[in-house]
């Protein structure tokens, strides 16, 4: 035999070889849960679910802080659940915005207000007053004059909750609390932390 025949034989070993092994596979895919006995599969169902993935990267969800909700149109609410001071003079809010309604809610226009129109759909048109302070804040934007806040909230669909979050200059130590207004929605008073 030379070594061209060899070469041949073992190529057509491999392919009998691949194809049984596929065959094999094949075979051995078909299974279900009916021909399983059902203390297996108590305990195939009970190993899929701890191979979930749990959702804030394997951390248990904590309860959210409430500092304020407020209503808008159309079934939408805003939940404002914090605001937060740094030490870089940056005050955060962040929250969620949830349409309650069964319809897509498409009227998000106002909300990106008339100052940062470079932003696109957002909710750069929030403000945040400090009335002993006499003083109004606007959101924060970026050097190429992008809101520093949620963006693409082109439209929210009915049930759905999607984050909010909008940062702003802080305003002095001494002041405690501010009024938060978004357009549509009411205003509302919420505390500042840190």
């Amino acid at each position: 035999m030379s070594i061209r025949h060899t070469v041949k034989v073992r190529g057509g070993a491999v392919a009998v070889m691949a194809t049984v092994l596929t065959l094999s596979l094949a075979g051995c895919g078909g299974d279900s849960d009916g021909a399983k006995p059902k203390e297996q599969q108590k305990s195939s169902a009970a190993s899929q679910g701890a191979q979930q993935p749990v959702p804030n990267g394997g951390q248990s969800a904590a309860p959210l802080e409430v500092l304020a909700t407020v209503n808008g149109e159309s079934g939408m609410v805003l939940t404002i659940n914090s605001a937060q001071r740094d030490a870089g003079g940056f005050l955060t809010i962040n929250g969620q915005l949830k349409n309650t309604g069964s319809e897509t809610y498409v009227k998000t226009t106002p909300w990106r207000g008339n100052e940062l129109k470079d932003s696109g759909t957002s909710v750069a048109g929030v403000t945040l007053v400090d009335k002993p302070g006499k003083k109004r804040y606007y959101v924060l934007r970026d050097t190429d004059g992008r809101c520093l806040c949620t963006t693409g909230l082109a439209t929210i669909e009915g049930g759905k909750t999607v984050p909010f979050f909008a940062q702003f200059p802080a305003p002095p130590a001494t002041t405690t609390d501010v009024e938060f207004s978004l357009p549509t929605f009411a205003t509302a008073t919420i505390k500042i932390s840190g």
